[in-house]
């Protein structure tokens, strides 16, 4: 991943309150990575989970723990 990529879209994320709104809503960092494509910025959800706790520009990422069903 380009940290100047990831870089680029949460700064744009920061700017645009309907793609912040998307990010948020999104499920998993795949569907985010899936986001940011479609903006024209490219990193897999991998790259983006091994960027949790890191900051850029203001921007923490973090990484959700949202338990899943058990049988």
């Amino acid at each position: 991943m380009s940290r100047e990529q990831l870089k680029a879209f949460l700064g744009r994320m920061q700017n645009d309150a309907e793609l912040k709104r998307q990010v948020l809503a999104a499920s998993t960092a795949d569907d985010v990575a899936q986001i940011a494509l479609k903006c024209g910025f490219e990193f897999s959800g991998d790259e983006l989970l091994r960027a949790s706790g890191q900051t850029f520009d203001k921007v923490t990422v973090r990484k959700n723990d949202i338990p899943g069903e058990y049988n």
